[in-house]
């Protein structure tokens, strides 16, 4: 089933586009951290948008990557595993592969490491300027990067 869509759609993805204007070239972003930025939508619940943001954001990275669209850097948005998205064989995946492998952030295994390439953000003042939100950092804490595997002694 298809998710509900933002109150205003256009104005949401237009927000999207300008935060996602500021990635650096050789820097990533995630859906969640950009949906983490952007204030939930008058209407829309903390917790709900706490769901639906990043898909939003995905929605706004789908309109502007199918026309590839050259003042929008979207190929810098990734998922929150620090891999691409978007359908294997689809066009669009191997436009952001190609454009991450010539910025240098996606390895053989088709990985980005979040932690040496994720983005801080922009800086406090854009996003006041912009009435915008500090992201969530993309960055684990000391000692959390091996999380997962089990230590044998």
């Amino acid at each position: 089933m298809r998710h509900p869509q933002p109150p205003d759609p256009r104005a949401y993805y237009e927000i999207v586009w300008k935060i996602v204007r500021q990635v650096p070239v050789s820097i990533v972003t995630t859906f969640g951290q950009i949906a983490s930025m952007i204030p939930p939508p008058d209407g829309v619940e903390s917790a709900d948008y706490q769901k639906l943001g990043p898909r939003w954001v995905g929605d706004a990275m789908n309109a502007v990557s199918r026309v590839d669209e050259p003042t929008v850097p979207w190929h810098r948005v990734i998922n929150s595993k620090g891999t691409i998205s978007l359908p294997e064989e689809s066009i669009s995946a191997a436009q952001q592969r190609t454009r991450l492998r010539a910025e240098g952030v996606l390895d053989d295994r088709e990985h980005v490491d979040l932690n040496r390439y994720g983005w801080e953000g922009p800086d406090g003042a854009w996003l006041e300027e912009n009435g915008l939100l500090p992201p969530r950092s993309l960055k684990k804490p000391p000692g959390e990067e091996a999380a997962g595997q089990l230590r044998l002694f």
